[in-house]
């Protein structure tokens, strides 16, 4: 009986992933799972890396986030036990999914990472994604690791502005 309820976490997160044509990162499905109260964070952790091993997921890191996507053999576990999930759950999720999609894909498609350089530098490194395709990637060097931080965090906030003014001005 105890891994029945394992198996409902992983099914879950294998329908999230395979309703979202990009990645979710682990705290876009943290944040769902443990808003709903289904487990805990110790019990997700637990799930992620049991869906890891058995190949049902894909985990990628870039800067400070880690992405997860469904592979074709999760996507086979998904049609043959996806009934186990429930009307009740499919429901939360996709409502979840509706009501933050371009939040969610947004969070998805900007990443920032930043590292010091040989010459003593920092340097910040800004990305947007369309799909799997970069649309802007932008590095640039700071002379503190503070500096760096503060522009990975703004590009969080600023990126479509950013993206925009780029646009009008080199077009």
């Amino acid at each position: 009986m105890v891994q029945e309820p394992l198996t409902l976490y992983k099914l879950i997160i294998l329908y999230m992933l395979n309703r979202v044509n990009f990645k979710l990162t682990y705290s876009q499905i943290s944040s769902f799972i443990l808003e709903k109260e289904y487990t805990n964070y110790i019990t997700l952790q637990q799930v992620i890396s049991d869906l890891q091993d058995s190949a049902l997921i894909q985990c990628s890191t870039l800067g400070n986030r880690t992405y997860f996507s469904i592979t074709p053999e999760g996507q086979d576990a998904l049609t043959y036990f996806g009934g186990r999930i429930g009307d009740s759950i499919t429901n939360d999720i996709n409502t979840f999914l509706k009501e933050k999609h371009m939040e969610l894909k947004s969070e998805a498609s900007i990443t920032t990472n930043f590292y010091k350089t040989s010459s003593g530098e920092y340097e910040a490194e800004l990305v947007a994604r369309e799909k799997d395709e970069e649309l802007v990637n932008i590095k640039l060097s700071v002379p503190t690791a503070d500096m760096a931080e503060s522009i990975c965090n703004n590009w969080y906030i600023k990126n479509q502005q950013i993206y925009k003014y780029l646009m009008e001005e080199l077009f």
